[in-house]
């Protein structure tokens, strides 16, 4: 299977060293900001997955917070990415660092010199050479030191970055980062539960509620599902517009996304229930396709909402006086979609939830299988406590359990294999169990 390419519309990673950054390549114009630096993405089109570009510096503007520059990036080989070690040729080191006296003297160069320094040289390693050369303690330090000396400048200088495709763990990563409340806290390994409990898989019919993660949840359970299979995903939701940013990112092919419903939970349940007699001024409005315009809709129906709310990209609607009467609108479609599919019933439940779990499972528990499974997150700990005793008390869900994620992260090298000091302490809590007849 060849490497996908890199096309306009693509959403991309941006590695730098450890850093990673989602940016969407929309035009050639498109330009992306790692810190200080600026870099033109012009150059990715048409180029693999994975390629690594050298960032080369095409203008250094005054900034307020230092000098702002402008990279072009230029697709580099495998040979310039060898370490500063080997480049350097650094053989020789000291036994042990009980005579460097850390007083700020070491480095010759001053501050002026370094930044002339980075304007000259073409790469970071020159500009390394120099510092080590310059460096009164460095060939006394030990090999672990001057290798985390090295470290250190070469995070500073680095200047090779690696574009490449979203993934689910990728996306995780950047989103927990930036900010984890955008997708209720959820980690990777707490994602990873939630798909393996929920049994979700290429056959069969799933149903997921979430309040808000950013696409997250319904883009894991797409992805497990997979292209050309037979499994379908009803995705309920409280606001009128879906974010889908997650989903976006991922570029699944077209079938694969049309097996996704995205409904708003009211008014699929009134479509459900009542077959679509209510009236189109109670039912939340069209969906924009445009992931910008989240912030800008309501997240609940209300009175004061227009009827529906069109993309700039459709046709303007048909007069009813002058061309007869419109067709049906798009969530209109959708709803009955999911209601045919919650007819049928789901193989699992999925509920994210920002609000107490407990209402909601009330309406939904009923249109799952029997011996199927649940799983509901939450962030708080008590109202996961009582969903538990009423579910208890009902008898409808078996094998109740409650569960909290702890995870920590160990770095194994020779010699220094230790946990990371930083580390997350909760990533919400889980309540899984099976539907009774």
């Amino acid at each position: 299977m060849s490497t996908p390419s890199i096309q306009l519309g693509d959403y991309i990673v941006i590695q730098r060293q450890k850093y990673t950054k989602l940016q969407k390549f929309g035009s050639l114009d498109t330009t992306a900001t790692l810190g200080k630096e600026t870099l033109e993405l012009k150059s990715l089109l048409d180029q693999p997955y994975g390629s690594t570009f050298k960032m080369c510096v095409k203008e250094t503007k005054p900034g307020k917070r230092g000098a702002q520059r402008q990279h072009a990036l230029e697709l580099c080989s495998e040979t310039e990415l060898r370490s500063t070690r080997e480049l350097l040729g650094i053989s020789s080191s000291g036994a042990d660092n009980r005579d460097i006296c850390d007083d700020g003297e070491a480095q010759a160069l001053k501050p002026s010199d370094i930044e002339q320094l980075r304007e000259e040289c073409n790469g970071s390693s020159k500009i390394i050479e120099k510092l080590v050369e310059n460096s009164k303690t460095f060939h006394a330090r030990t090999e672990y030191s001057q290798e985390k000396y090295l470290r250190k400048k070469e995070k500073k200088y680095f200047e090779f970055v690696q574009i490449r495709q979203p993934t689910i763990r990728l996306l995780v990563d950047i989103f927990y980062r930036q900010d984890a409340e955008k997708i209720m806290g959820i980690r990777v390994d707490t994602l990873s539960q939630i798909i393996s409990y929920s049994g979700v898989c290429g056959f069969g019919s799933y149903l997921l509620y979430e309040s808000g993660t950013n696409g997250l949840l319904p883009a894991a359970m797409l992805n497990s599902i997979g292209a050309g299979t037979e499994g379908t995903l009803v995705h309920m939701r409280p606001g009128n517009v879906p974010q889908k940013q997650a989903l976006l990112a991922l570029k699944l092919p077209l079938e694969q996304q049309q097996r996704c419903v995205s409904v708003n939970l009211y008014s699929v349940l009134r479509e459900f229930y009542q077959g679509g007699e209510s009236k189109e001024s109670e039912v939340p409005a069209t969906e924009p396709s445009e992931v910008e315009t989240q912030e800008t809709q309501p997240e609940t129906p209300t009175e004061e909402q227009p009827e529906n709310i069109e993309p700039s990209t459709k046709k303007p609607k048909l007069d009813d006086n002058q061309n007869g009467p419109k067709g049906p609108l798009r969530w209109q479609l959708e709803n009955k979609k999911a209601a045919a599919l919650m007819h049928a019933k789901f193989d699992s439940l999925v509920l994210a939830a920002k609000e107490h779990p407990s209402n909601i499972l009330e309406a939904l528990l009923p249109l799952v299988k029997p011996s199927r499974p649940v799983v509901v997150f939450g962030t708080c700990k008590e109202l996961l406590q009582e969903t538990y005793m009423e579910l208890k008390a009902t008898g409808k869900v078996t094998g109740l359990h409650l569960t909290s994620n702890w995870l920590r992260t160990y770095q194994i090298l020779p010699n220094r294999t230790h946990p990371e000091v930083n580390m997350s302490g909760n990533s919400g809590y889980l309540l899984t169990g099976y539907t009774l007849k």
